[in-house]
């Protein structure tokens, strides 16, 4: 005989394993934080200066 099992807990656990697999991707797409956002933001700032600041006059 098989085990018996409550429905409505095995949909609720369905339901939170597809939400965490759901976050993981989530967190891949968009995990820098905002130190790393700055930062790079900053870095581009700066090339984008320095190019600017290398170009010659016509």
């Amino acid at each position: 005989m098989g085990e018996i099992i409550n429905l409505n807990q095995a949909r609720k656990a369905r339901a939170k394993a597809d939400a965490r697999t759901a976050a993981v991707e989530n967190r891949v797409a968009h995990g820098r934080t905002k130190a790393e956002r700055t930062k790079a933001d900053k870095e581009k700032a700066r090339a984008e200066r320095l190019l600017d600041g290398s170009k010659l006059e016509d």
